[in-house]
């Protein structure tokens, strides 16, 4: 995963799998909670669709500053359409970005660009998920994405890290699937249910 190749294309994945979960949103789902605690799914899609931005903006100018859709009236009053847009323009810069190589500051830390898609990709995944949950039509994290997230995530979250992100890990067995794997080890309950143990307790 060190290439930007790379990187980039587990963004793309992990930014049109949140755009198909986008789809599932309607005016009656927006004050639903989600699995992100606090988050309705208005404000979680207002959320992604600034998170996104900043991301964009990091790839092409090389800084994580402040999304300028903060404060924008407008993405809440279009919540959907509003993410709909900043991810077609992130999936265009990826595009454009093709094999080049920098740094990105983010605050007094400098990463690769490789690096910054792949956290991207992780925290576009797992709300894309949170918004799917939330509309009552759970989409699992498509194999292939997950299958690359999950050994990816304990790197990126460490229990020095996660307090204030990610509630503590859900117990799951290594049979789960893979996307019940890594939404259990970012904190959520996957809709699989409570797994029993091999002894039938649960």
């Amino acid at each position: 995963m060190g290439s930007l190749t790379s990187g980039m294309q587990l963004l793309e994945s992990a930014v049109r799998y949140a755009l198909a979960c986008s789809e599932l949103v309607t005016a009656p789902v927006l004050p639903r909670p989600t699995p992100c605690v606090g988050w309705d799914v208005a404000a979680l899609l207002d959320h992604v669709s600034e998170s996104v931005d900043i991301l964009r903006h990091a790839i092409t100018a090389g800084c994580a500053d402040q999304s300028p859709l903060s404060g924008d009236n407008s993405v809440w009053l279009d919540p959907t359409g509003g993410l709909q847009r900043q991810a077609t323009r992130l999936l265009a810069t990826c595009t454009a970005s093709g094999s080049a190589q920098h740094l990105v500051a983010i605050g007094d830390c400098e990463l690769a660009t490789s690096m910054v898609a792949v956290v991207g990709a992780l925290e576009v995944t797992v709300h894309g998920w949170d918004i799917s949950v939330a509309c009552g039509r759970s989409r699992p994290i498509p194999v292939g994405l997950a299958a690359i997230l999950l050994p990816l995530a304990p790197l990126l979250i460490t229990p020095a890290t996660r307090r204030g992100l990610f509630a503590d890990p859900v117990p799951v067995p290594l049979y789960a699937s893979l996307s019940d794997q890594l939404v259990a080890f970012l904190g959520r309950q996957p809709l699989s249910g409570r797994y029993p143990t091999r002894s039938g307790r649960k």
